[in-house]
């Protein structure tokens, strides 16, 4: 089920993102980006400044409707500074490990929702690599209820440019007015129309989906899953989600740390194991987390990571488009398997099986049917919900995939771009994914007091990707398996605070050995996910675009 927009009100969807945030448990995505070379603060704020107009959401602020009737509407911003989304910091050693902490500190924090939700931050100061001269950071934060992965992309699409001719600087400063406030009995009949509106296409988009599962249900004879494959894979759908060594109650602050990989030894493992990118993805994170647990001396022989997969309902004309699309599939891959080729099979396996029982269509359904409750109901139950000591999955792992070609901004080559996704409730450690130029990047966000040595995922990402390379007969790394593993084994918490907690949670009892699991599968050959696709911006709406000339007049 899409969730449908009406005119400036946000989605169902995209409000559920307000009501769960509280005070401390921030609700953003972000990315943090490296350029090549330096670019000057005012430089850069002028030519954000001159995107504006491409992207009206940046100046528009959530107004909630009057009595709380409706949904919340986005509305200019009439005291929008630029200075107050753009920002600068210049860090004293320029390490990665500053631009980590950087990241972490701005990603922990709530926006201020007087103001549009999003800023912002060049990172000067920032070294390169040998003799290849300074660097500069990025790194953009937005709400989660103004986009999702894909619209993140999109977005960042419209800010930097795909050629490496730096565009000129507009020579005036653009003039802001805003237009004037709309009349509170005005917006509240407008408010209640739209949401009755929004009710009554959610309901006939919901059966719609049902007619449409229902034909194709019965164009398999009735059957969409074999008997067997269903009665084998139902007791891990169905069965609770156990909590791992992360599955704590989020306190903050946040860490963030990030690790990337060749695209195309990807794409190379997916088609001689036949799968796909995702699930080559997957197979990583689980290997990672497995690498993880036994490190903290916890058992993994018969566990199960639950993870949640957000899958996007964007058509390909909604690429560039703000809001969130999405719906949520619960991949459950045993957390046992050794052999990185088994662990692959039965992570396709297990995909397969949801999208042949459309499991996404599902979970999309059941939340638009819990959208139809009123909004006021909303709101107070999404700040019960965020505090509830439950666990539905053990972490997130979103995969989005970014434009395969490199992107610029001012001239200044993208060289790596960090993806990040919140954290929040008992899911303490979470992980997104994007695929950008030739390269995968990894971002690992984490609570501080559930993950303090958050960076070893960076090693066992590295040595899980090695041991699945070598195991599908890619060409061997540069570095050895034995060098990364050893590597992974000397990274230590940064400070003794976090020592000091990391002593605290470690258990003492050791892994017993398990044996690795068998599973033979025919696996057809998969095509991975399109790349987005970074066109232009989409134009305004009429009342948008008379509202651009009065604003940037």
């Amino acid at each position: 089920m899409q969730n449908h927009q009406q005119g400036n009100r946000l989605s169902w969807g995209d409000t559920v993102f307000l009501h769960l945030e509280r005070d401390g448990m921030p609700l953003n995505v972000a990315c943090v980006s490296v350029l090549e070379g330096e670019i000057r603060f005012e430089d850069g704020l002028q030519f954000i400044e001159s995107k504006l107009p491409l992207i009206p959401r940046l100046v528009k602020r959530v107004v909630a409707p009057p009595l709380n009737i409706g949904l919340p509407s986005w509305e200019y911003d009439p005291n929008f500074d630029i200075r107050n989304h753009v920002h600068e910091v210049t860090l004293k050693h320029g390490t990665d490990t500053e631009l980590k902490a950087l990241a972490g500190k701005i990603v922990s924090t709530v926006l201020d929702r007087q103001h549009p939700l999003w800023d912002m931050t060049f990172v000067h100061g920032l070294k390169g690599d040998g003799l290849q001269g300074k660097r500069t950071g990025f790194i953009l934060r937005l709400h989660h209820c103004m986009a999702d992965g894909i619209a993140g992309v999109g977005m960042m699409g419209k800010v930097f440019d795909a050629s490496p001719v730096a565009p000129p600087l507009p020579k005036k400063k653009l003039r802001f007015r805003v237009p004037p406030p709309r009349d509170a009995i005005n917006s509240l009949l407008e408010g209640v129309v739209s949401s009755y509106g929004d009710f009554v296409k959610r309901m006939l988009s919901g059966w719609a989906d049902l007619l449409d599962m229902a034909e194709r249900t019965a164009a398999n004879g009735g059957n969409l899953v074999p008997t067997d494959e269903f009665s084998q894979l139902l007791p891990e759908i169905t069965a609770f989600t156990e909590r791992i060594r992360f599955n704590v109650n989020y306190r903050g602050p946040q860490k963030v740390a990030w690790a990337d990989i060749p695209l195309e030894d990807v794409k190379v493992i997916r088609q001689t194991c036949g799968a796909s990118v995702n699930d080559v993805i997957l197979a990583l994170i689980t290997a990672t987390i497995r690498r993880y647990q036994e490190l903290h001396g916890e058992r993994v022989k018969g566990r199960l990571l639950r993870m949640m997969v957000p899958v996007s309902l964007r058509g390909s004309d909604s690429v560039g488009e703000l809001g969130n699309r999405i719906s949520l599939v619960p991949v459950t891959i045993p957390l046992d398997i050794r052999n990185p080729r088994r662990l692959l099979v039965a992570v396709h396996k297990r995909t397969e099986f949801l999208k042949r029982s459309h499991a996404a269509e599902l979970v999309s359904l059941a939340g638009g049917l819990i959208g139809m409750f009123p909004t006021a109901i909303q709101a107070v139950a999404g700040q019960m919900l965020s505090q509830l000591p439950i666990t539905p999955f053990n972490l997130v792992c979103t995969n989005v995939p970014g434009p395969q070609f490199p992107l610029y901004l001012l001239g200044h080559k993208m060289l790596r771009w960090y993806p990040y996704v919140p954290v929040g409730g008992e899911m303490a450690v979470n992980c997104a994914i994007l695929s950008y130029d030739g390269t995968v990047f990894f971002g690992f966000s984490g609570d501080v007091h559930a993950a303090p040595d958050l960076r070893r995922l960076e090693a066992f990402l590295k040595l899980s990707f090695e041991e699945l390379r070598d195991a599908s007969g890619v060409t061997p790394p540069r570095k050895s398996v034995k060098k990364v593993r050893a590597k992974a084994q000397k990274v230590k918490p940064a400070r003794k605070s976090e020592k000091k907690v990391l002593a605290k949670t470690q258990e003492v009892s050791k892994p017993a050995p398990e044996p690795a699991a068998t599973v033979r599968v025919s696996i057809p050959l998969t095509v991975p996910p399109p790349p987005v696709k970074l066109a232009q911006a989409p134009p305004p709406t009429p009342g948008e675009e008379k509202a651009l000339e009065q604003m940037f007049a």
